[in-house]
Formats: structure tokens, sequence, C-alpha cells
């Protein structure tokens, strides 16, 4: 099981390519190789390589900034001399100065396989920056952590956001080096695009379904701190649009469907059980306790429920987290009927609309929690028709 990266290391003749040209990696924490090197040491170490800059997205370059809408200034590696640039910051989409620092620009993120997970989006940004300017874009693939399947609603037309890149669901299903593919044929992008692209990635073999047993976790980013996190991401995700807390200011962020002082967590579970006892196959679900030391409930006892999307209780091909989350926030509705369920607050730099609906790429899921005649069935029907779609449009796409 290789990963990009380390085929570009291992391959001279796929590095031909880069012969007299400056080079960019766009990289953070996890952008390791296989010997947990740093790619932007691994590259720099290179003698045919001629590394000119690195760029870091959201959270930093470094992974040190905790929180959402928390930015990264541009700064200079001290030990390679090259300029860092940050690509959340005062800008999100590159300038033209940034892409004036190379003529290739090596993208090796690991991604969590979501659409509002914002390295998609970063990628697509790269892409059209670079359009027709002659520059290279290349991704150096890794795996999708949450595998091949597909789930949510597409996001509507009017609203794409940093969390939003294009008419995707949620839970996409394919790497950033498949998704660049598809950017560049959505968006007739006319740009110098590969991907370097794995070995042996088997995503619907058991047991990790997408990440592969031979590698260790590093985060990605602060709160993604383990693979049952990557797994659950496309729903527990959610509830940053939510008054409920998700788990942020302890050590499993992101692994909760809810956790609220004011919230009797086995009386929800017992109504997701009773409205929707299917979308809980897959995993385990258990009552917690928690206090976060920061973010939403600080200080606060919270009572919630956990997610073990891992070792014999998952199900790879039952798991659906966005079905899961939804049925979370449509128990607490019918239980708690005038509670302040939705955090309105500017989320990603999109002032005007819900989070939740950010989020979501338009109002569906909300305004389904909030109906009170609303059925399962009503939201099967309109997320199955769009995960339908989606899996004949992505189809000419997938690489492995």
């Amino acid at each position: 099981m290789n990963f990009g990266i380390d085929r570009l290391l291992a391959d001279p003749a796929l590095r031909r390519p880069l012969a007299g040209r400056r080079v960019a990696l766009v990289a953070h924490p996890a952008s390791l190789t296989a010997n947990l090197v740093h790619s932007v040491d691994a590259l720099a170490a290179l003698d045919d390589v001629n590394l000119t800059a690195a760029f870091g997205p959201q959270h930093g370059l470094k992974g040190d900034k905790q929180d959402n809408m928390v930015e990264s200034a541009d700064t200079i590696d001290p030990a390679l001399g090259i300029p860092v640039f940050s690509l959340y910051g005062q800008v999100r989409r590159p300038t033209p100065a940034m892409m004036d620092s190379a003529d290739v620009f090596l993208f090796d993120l690991q991604d969590l396989g979501c659409r509002i997970y914002t390295f998609l989006t970063t990628l697509l940004y790269l892409l059209e920056a670079a359009a027709g300017t002659g520059k290279a874009v290349w991704v150096l693939d890794r795996p999708n952590p949450a595998g091949r399947p597909i789930e949510g609603t597409t996001l509507l037309p009017g609203w794409e956001s940093f969390v939003g890149a294009g008419p995707l669901p949620m839970r996409h299903g394919m790497t950033l080096g498949e998704m660049g593919h598809w950017f560049v044929a959505h968006y007739g992008l006319d740009v110098d695009y590969r991907v370097i692209a794995m070995e042996g990635w088997t995503p619907d073999s058991a047991p990790g379904f997408g990440w592969p047993e031979s590698r260790i976790w590093v985060n990605p980013s602060p709160n993604a701190a383990s693979l049952n996190m990557a797994r659950a991401y496309a729903g527990t995700v959610m509830i940053e649009g939510a008054t409920l807390s998700e788990g942020r200011g302890t050590t499993r962020p992101l692994e909760v469907l809810f956790g609220a002082p004011d919230v009797d967590a086995r009386a929800v579970h017992a109504e997701m059980s009773k409205a929707a006892p299917q979308w809980l196959a897959g995993c385990a679900i258990r009552e917690c306790w928690f206090e976060p030391t920061f973010h939403k409930h600080a200080g606060a006892l919270c009572n919630g429920l956990m997610i073990h999307a891992e070792g014999g209780f998952y199900d790879h091909h039952a798991f659906r987290p966005w079905r899961l989350q939804a049925l979370a926030f449509k128990a607490i509705r019918t239980l708690y009927p005038d509670y302040p369920l939705w955090r309105d607050f500017a989320y990603e730099y999109v002032f005007d609309k819900l989070a939740i609906d950010v989020i979501n790429g338009g109002p569906v899921l909300r305004q389904w929690v909030d109906d009170t005649g609303a059925q399962a069935g009503d939201l099967e029907a309109l997320a199955g028709a769009d995960e339908a779609a989606w899996a004949a449009d992505r189809a000419a796409f997938l690489l492995y």
C-alpha cells in the first residue's frame, strides 16, 4: 500500500516532469510519508525537486489552529527558508502573487471524504487559480477513510460556499485525486492536472473499508482525532450548526450525536429507535457524559450519545451517519418542540444564512427536522434520489 507521496518519492520517472520547474506543496500535519517524514521535508531533501514554497489550508500547515474561522498568517519556514502561504487567512483563494511562487503545485492533503471538509474546496480554488495560466496541479492521492458510500442531499444552486464546493452530496465517496478530475470536467477548467495515484488501495475491502491497516492515523485537523471520527463526520459535522455540543473541548470531538445539559440522551435514543430504527444500523450508540473545557456548554455537564463505528460494531455498508445525525435532531425536536436547536451565527464566512443550511447546502434537512408531520421516508426519498444521481455522475472519475 503506497500513497501518492510515497510513489513520487520512490520513482524518479514520476518526478521527471518536475525537472527545471519550481515546485510548491500544499500540506498539513497528516502530509506524511510511510515513515512519518513530513512531505515538505521529504521533497526538500530530493536533489531533483526545486521546492520554492509551501501552502497551508484551514488550521494551518502545522495544524495548530483549533477552531473554525481561526486564521493563519503567511510565514517563512525557518529550516528551508521558503515562504509558507496561508489559504485560510487574509484569503482562501490563492492570489496571483502566491501562484507566481511556483510552476507546479503538489497537493498532498489527507481528506475525510465529506463535502464540508474544506480541503476539498481548497483544491477547487487552486485548480481555478491555475486554470489558463500554464501552471500545473498534481494531487498526491491519499485514501478516503470513509470509503465509497454516498450519502446526503445535493448542494443546491446558489448555496456554494467554502464548505460547499459544488453540487455534491455530503458524503461523496471519492478521493481528492478523483474529485480533482470531477472539478476539471464539471467546471470546464483549462488546467494541467494529474494525479499520482495510490497503489493497493482497496476501499471495498475489510477491515478498513477505505483506511489501510498498515497506516497509523494522524490528525489532518485538530479535531479529526480518529478513524471513528472520520467515519462519523459526515453526520456529526452538522452539530456545528446546532446549539448542541459536538464534543469540542473534550478528547473525542465529533464522535457524539450530541451533548447538552438540558437534553435526556436516553430518551432521545429511545425516540430515535422508535422513529427510524433502520437508521441506527452499522454502529453502536451508548449514553455518555462529558464537560467541555471550551466551546459550547463549556464547564457544564452534558448528557449525550457516543457513536462507535469501529471494531465489531461497525458495518461499513449499513452505517449512514448523515441519516443518523438527522434522526438525532428529529428526536430532540419531537421530545422538546420548543428547543432552540439551530445556532444563528456566521459560519465559514457566510453571514446571511443559518449555519445548518450552509452545512447542508440548502434548507431541506432543517425543514424536515422542524416539520412535525415529516417522517423518515420523506427524507429518504429526497436523499435517495440525489445519491443515485451522484453515483452515476461520479462513475467515470473513479480511479480505484
